[in-house]
């Protein structure tokens, strides 16, 4: 059976060639060695805790790897709405070798993600922090959970809106189901950026009607 699924995965390799996720030439890893110190020189890597930059928050902490700006911004830009969704392998390689993060990440007990609505997932195919959460709990021991935060409403799109408008417009469209399984739990909170912070703080205040014992942010770059 492994010998049928390596034929299979070597098939798939000739027809899609595995390519660099910023620069798009043929490369057996997600990003080519170019690409990779180009970005490694953007890397900002932080971890804010509660009582810093986010007081009056519903989560305890805030981490990110990249200021939302520049080559980073277009990046991210393309894999939310350009149909790039296989560059999630290049952002988790990023996120996972730096062992700052990857060590706060393996506290948590659970991942959940900023769920997206049932009409935007149709149109767009996937759901950026999805893909991104699936392959961290892959290579970690968190449990990914898809079925407790739920997005009922389909609206504006944050970016397109300032920072009071955000607020209004993301409250109260999501939903907490299964309440108990983030009861007395650690929940990682992944979302792809920090602008105001409006959506992870909602996300967050769902999730905090479950009575987990921590709640951590974690998106790819901070505005």
């Amino acid at each position: 059976m492994n010998k049928i699924l390596k034929i299979q995965e070597e098939i798939l390799n000739l027809i899609y060639p595995q390519t660099c996720g910023i620069c798009g030439k043929i490369y057996p890893k997600s990003i080519c060695n170019k690409c990779e110190i180009r970005l490694r020189k953007q890397l900002e890597i932080n971890i804010i805790k509660e009582g810093q930059e986010i007081e009056d928050k519903y989560f305890n902490e805030l981490m990110y790897i990249f200021k939302y700006e520049g080559e980073v911004r277009k990046l991210i830009l393309d894999y939310k709405f350009n149909n790039k969704s296989y560059i999630y392998l290049t952002f988790v390689n990023f996120l996972l070798k730096n062992e700052k993060i990857f060590e706060n990440i393996k506290k948590y007990d659970k991942i959940i993600t900023v769920p997206i609505s049932k009409k935007r997932l149709k149109t767009r195919g996937y759901n950026q922090s999805y893909l991104i959460a699936k392959e961290i709990a892959k290579r970690t021991n968190l449990e990914l959970v898809n079925n407790c935060l739920i997005k009922t409403k389909n609206i504006v799109e944050q970016s397109k809106l300032n920072k009071e408008e955000r607020k209004q417009n993301i409250q109260g469209v999501y939903e907490l189901k299964n309440k108990k399984l983030v009861k007395n739990k650690k929940i990682l909170l992944i979302d792809d950026i920090y602008t105001t912070g409006s959506t992870v703080n909602e996300c967050s205040k769902i999730l905090s009607q479950g009575e987990p014992t921590e709640i951590g942010v974690l998106v790819l770059a901070k505005d």
